[in-house]
């Protein structure tokens, strides 16, 4: 027969021993990854020679702020529709690199509801007029290219992924204008329109895609007469939300379902979230606030997005589209990509005193220091526009071009990771749902810093060097000291791990 008595006392004494002996908790590893202009490519960056000026960023995980929701990109119909052109093994690599844990892992997407300027023709769910009661509802025009995508992303990601959905505009015949561009919701029509959000949920659902949130309307201040719209003042979005979206998803058992409000340019936010949140009712049903990056092409707007946060502390704050917009992307050049090269609606059509909001940019540089200001500043998402462009950066029925971070040439089966691409990744992969934003700061005021504590005990620590110098910092807290040199116009990011 074992005596136990002596059990106790046994782990006593060999836990002592290892105490004695000097056991110790192992050193956290790190990893450095690099995307640069000279050619690294979210490139693991082994220890280099450090230059004798250096500066120090320091992290302290004892100060937290918000908590991440995601990072992605928008299944659209254009990008759907190319993956379809392109041979299976092709199309299989680019949903690979985008929502595996091999890849960028993607947490976050949006999709539009009824079409918008990146479908390739109009449609509606509810095509026939005065159908009220929705009874003619159908997703059918998504059955061919948008609802593969999604569900073979669902099959690859490990981890899943959110989804919201956007519309552009309701169907003619529910606005007071009767057209695809511009108008309002007829308020006749209001009670219809909820109910077509509660009916894309359960259609989507019938498909093995749960919705997790919806966004109440693409751009309700309008873009002009160019593609599909409807607008919103903000009283009207949120009397709207109020009294009939909320209360129908609430009445439908979707109360779980998230709305998001305004999603447009950050420039404007003061006004929609001082009235989407101006009271206990109006606030009920908004579960946060969308906005876009177009307002300029410089200028994250952090005063903007500081505002938004201390009117809704505990509600979202997430980027839902941006991109490089009024370019017809460049094919297998990297080198432009990093070049202030690139111009957008704001270059051309801007009213005078607002163009110097403007200026040509380099698009990599561009992304990197949005996402990090965003990140500074309470964003808690940042969702990008197209996954997938042709190399005239369509397909678009209005021939609005744009840029991707994937470009492909379906006629020779070509697949293009541009940049933008990496820079994506660098976020996406290291910075999962549920991390925890930590106070990071630099003593070098050219290297931007943001950083997050993950769920599973890593931290990832993300430096951008816009300049055209080499630099070497220390990274300090946590624990540790780390002397790392980054690469001129590059992006990193640190993995810490124990």
């Amino acid at each position: 027969m074992i005596d136990y008595r002596w059990i106790g006392p046994l782990i006593f004494f060999l836990a002592s021993l290892l105490m004695s002996t000097g056991c110790k908790q192992s050193d956290p590893t790190i990893n450095v990854y690099e995307t640069s202009e000279s050619g690294h490519k979210l490139t693991l960056i082994e220890d280099v020679e450090p230059l004798k000026v250096r500066s120090e960023i320091n992290l302290n995980i004892n100060q937290k702020f918000q908590t991440i929701s995601g990072f992605g990109g928008a299944f659209t119909e254009a990008s759907a529709h190319l993956l379809n052109q392109l041979s299976p093994s092709k199309r299989g690599e680019i949903l690979k690199a985008y929502f595996s844990s091999e890849g960028a892992a993607y947490s976050m997407a949006r999709t539009h509801m009824n079409s918008c300027d990146f479908s390739l023709d109009h449609y509606s769910y509810s095509p026939l007029a005065g159908d009220k009661n929705l009874e003619h509802f159908s997703i059918d025009e998504d059955r061919e290219d948008l609802i593969p995508m999604i569900k073979d992303a669902l099959e690859i990601s490990e981890e899943g992924f959110k989804i919201f959905a956007s519309p552009w505009t309701a169907a003619p015949w529910m606005k007071d204008n009767n057209a695809w561009v511009g108008g309002k919701l007829l308020p006749e029509y209001y009670d219809t329109w909820a109910l077509f959000f509660s009916k894309y949920a359960d259609a989507y659902s019938d498909e093995g895609i749960d919705i997790w949130g919806f966004t109440v309307e693409n751009e309700p201040m309008g873009n002009g007469n160019n593609w599909e719209s409807m607008h919103f003042s903000p009283e009207e979005m949120t009397d709207f939300v109020q009294n009939y979206l909320g209360p129908k998803l609430e009445g439908d058992g979707k109360g779980d379902l998230i709305i998001l409000g305004y999603d447009q340019n950050r420039a404007d936010i003061k006004e929609w979230v001082d009235m989407m949140y101006r009271d206990e009712a109006s606030s009920k049903y908004f579960d946060g606030t969308a906005i876009h990056w177009y307002e300029s092409t410089y200028d994250y707007f952090p005063e903007a997005l500081q505002y938004a946060h201390q009117k809704a502390p505990n509600k979202y704050l997430i980027q839902t589209e941006a991109c490089v917009d009024s370019e017809i992307p460049v094919w297998k050049e990297d080198a432009w990509y990093w070049k202030k090269e690139a111009t957008d609606w704001g270059y051309d059509w801007r009213e005078a005193s607002k163009k110097y909001l403007h200026p040509k940019y380099a698009p990599a540089n561009r992304y990197a220091r949005d996402i990090i200001g965003c990140l500074n500043n309470w964003v808690d998402g940042w969702v990008d526009w197209n996954m997938v462009l042709d190399r005239k950066g369509g397909p678009n029925w209005f021939k609005n071009w744009c840029v991707a971070p994937v470009i492909v040439d379906p006629d020779s089966d070509e697949v293009y990771y541009t940049p933008l691409y990496y820079i994506m990744a660098h976020f996406s992969k290291f910075i999962r749902p549920g991390a925890e934003v930590i106070a990071a700061d630099s003593t070098d005021i050219d290297l931007m810093v943001t950083a997050a504590h993950n769920p599973d005990g890593s931290t990832a620590v993300v430096v951008f060097n816009e300049g055209f110098t080499e630099k070497t910092y220390q990274l300090k807290g946590l624990k540790l000291e780390k002397t790392i040199n980054i690469s001129p116009q590059a992006i990193q990011t640190i993995l810490i791990t124990n």
